[in-house]
């Protein structure tokens, strides 16, 4: 056997090596695709309020912040919707909580306002909306949610109401700073576990399309 031969054995790497090499930059790879995506999901969180003009069968509030349900029952004031769900009201909650809550005298708005009780979370919020829907009768509704969790719960209402027109209606909380937000480390933990969500949703999404509702049970 000629040296040049043994040498050029011997630079070959033993496969446990070559293995953990691609694993690396399989990782690394994926990592660059999702910081990628991180910024791009930063980037498309909307900075304002700004909505289509047009009325709607409901708002729906989900619940996770005042300003989110004192901003569905200024939409209600203004008429542009027949009725108000606030979905994902804790147990023993009741309307005049409510009514005590944004400095609102008894009565007000009270025969448009519905509280939901039956959501835990934003996949129990789309169901627990359908079913009210589907109760009212109504096809169209206003979403109303934090600016960071709208385009998750955009998703997820699409999944489950897939015949009924969404508007949204992002509010924009003074505690989020989205500019410079990775220099802000509660912003930049909201909105990184925010997209992480959002990327179960996204699949879930794709695999309703994809394979039906069966794709995702």
């Amino acid at each position: 056997m000629s040296r040049a031969v043994t040498t050029a054995r011997l630079r070959i790497p033993p496969p446990r090596v070559g293995w953990l090499r691609a694993a690396a930059a399989v990782l690394l790879s994926a990592a660059g695709i999702w910081l990628m995506g991180l910024v791009w999901f930063a980037e498309q969180i909307p900075r304002n309020s700004e909505t289509h003009p047009g009325p709607t069968d409901a708002i729906v509030v989900l619940t996770g912040g005042s300003e989110r349900i004192v901003t569905g029952v200024g939409l209600l004031g203004r008429g542009v919707a027949h009725k108000l769900l606030v979905s994902g009201v804790h147990q023993g909650v009741d309307m005049g909580d409510l009514l005590r809550l944004l400095k609102l005298p008894p009565g007000h708005l009270e025969c448009c306002i519905v509280l939901g009780y039956a959501a835990g979370d934003t996949v129990g919020n789309a169901a627990e909306t359908a079913a009210w829907m589907r109760a009212e009768g109504y096809r169209s509704l206003r979403l109303v949610t934090a600016n960071y969790h709208m385009r998750r719960s955009l998703l997820e209402f699409q999944m489950t109401m897939p015949d009924i027109q969404i508007v949204p209606h992002p509010v924009v909380p003074d505690t989020v700073r989205l500019d410079g937000w990775w220099q802000w480390r509660g912003t930049a933990s909201l909105i990184v576990g925010e997209y992480n969500k959002f990327l179960v949703t996204a699949m879930r999404y794709w695999l309703a399309r994809t394979f039906g509702p069966a794709g995702i049970a």
